[in-house]
């Protein structure tokens, strides 16, 4: 099937991806490594304990809080959870912790709902670029944590995600955190690598998936507990970056049902490329899952591709996974023939939004 670009030309990868999508990705080591820097600067303490941790937010800004709650899920015994909504649960309050993140600042739920939390009188944390969110916390005297502008939120993973869970390290919330964000860090160095725009497809494992999905519909399964974050952040990153259909789901729940969703129509299910996300830290009934499940269904799919995430401790797997989506979806949008970078059709919904 023919392309319409070469991905081992990296001079055409960089004139069609003019919003640089690439050159972020290929920053984000360093851009963990600076959130760290930021995270630590920032002096945080609240006389009241929490019972409770929310982080709300939407979309890229949203992305951060799935995996700290993924992560706190394994080390903390005080609840994560992500609210993406206009107003907070009815249980918020004194002893409620609100991370109010918003890479734009001007995220109208999440100013909706940073008003909610000060209304039920929950502590606040704000993360953000500027904008209204940090005018706000400003005026109110709210812990704020500025974070470099200029990206797309979806290409700011670690301003979104590292400053949350050093926010929860300060306050005694989760263990010291330092060890797994060194091993995280230090392998999505080592993977870069590999992933760069100037690795050949032969040894570059995105360039390999991206060719794969080309023309297909690609099925995204993870664990719950472990990488049902990087699934739905595959997902994601499919839909905005390749502005393809992309799908998610996870085990075990999804041999409770999507697994019978595997007999019909038999057409279109050969267009479905699977991918298992895969770690150590999954449970031992999930792993025999996984082989059954490819045993029963494999032959019903296009194809099932199986991917380990790397790394000594469960952050670093999550997110190695995850950068290799994140580069997968951005060649995948070359191979279409599409900038990574807009989201036109977002832009749209937003603007029409504002005419109400």
């Amino acid at each position: 099937m023919e392309h319409l670009i070469d991905l081992n030309n990296p001079e055409q990868l960089r004139k069609g991806d003019p919003g640089q999508m690439l050159e972020a990705l290929a920053g984000l080591p360093q851009q963990c490594r600076e959130a760290v820097k930021l995270a630590r600067a920032k002096e945080i303490s609240f006389p009241q304990t929490f019972q409770h941790v929310v982080v709300t937010g939407l979309g890229g800004s949203a992305i951060g809080g799935d995996f700290l709650r993924v992560y706190a899920g394994q080390k903390s015994r005080v609840p994560v959870m992500v609210n993406r909504d206009y107003q907070l649960p009815l249980f918020a309050g004194e002893h409620t912790l609100v991370l109010a993140v918003s890479y734009s600042g001007n995220t109208e739920e999440t100013l909706s709902a940073y008003e909610d939390a000060k209304a039920k009188g929950a502590a606040l944390v704000a993360l953000t670029s500027g904008g209204k969110l940090a005018e706000k916390a400003q005026k109110d005297g709210v812990p704020l944590i500025i974070i470099p502008a200029g990206l797309q939120p979806r290409a700011a993973t670690g301003y979104l995600f590292i400053p949350s869970l050093i926010v929860l390290e300060k306050l005694g919330l989760v263990p010291p955190v330092t060890s797994d964000l060194e091993d995280m860090i230090e392998t999505l160095e080592k993977m870069g690598q590999k992933l760069s725009i100037d690795i050949d497809e032969t040894k570059n494992p995105a360039k390999q998936l991206a060719k794969l999905f080309y023309h297909k519909i690609p099925v995204i399964w993870g664990v719950s507990g472990t990488t049902e974050t990087t699934a739905m952040r595959w997902k994601g990153q499919i839909n905005e970056n390749s502005k393809a259909l992309a799908y998610f789901n996870v085990l075990p729940e999804l041999n409770h049902n999507e697994i019978v969703g595997t007999e019909a129509p038999e057409k279109l299910l050969k267009e479905v490329e699977l991918v298992f996300l895969r770690t150590e830290d999954d449970h031992p009934r999930v792993q025999k899952r996984f082989d059954i499940t490819k045993e029963i269904i494999g032959d019903r799919v296009s194809g099932v591709t199986e991917i380990w995430g790397e790394g000594k401790s469960l952050l670093a797997r999550m997110f190695s996974l995850t950068y290799l989506g994140d580069y997968t979806s951005a060649y995948l949008a070359l191979l279409y023939g599409i900038d990574p970078s807009p989201v036109h059709l977002i832009t749209l919904l937003k603007n029409k939004l504002a005419e109400v």
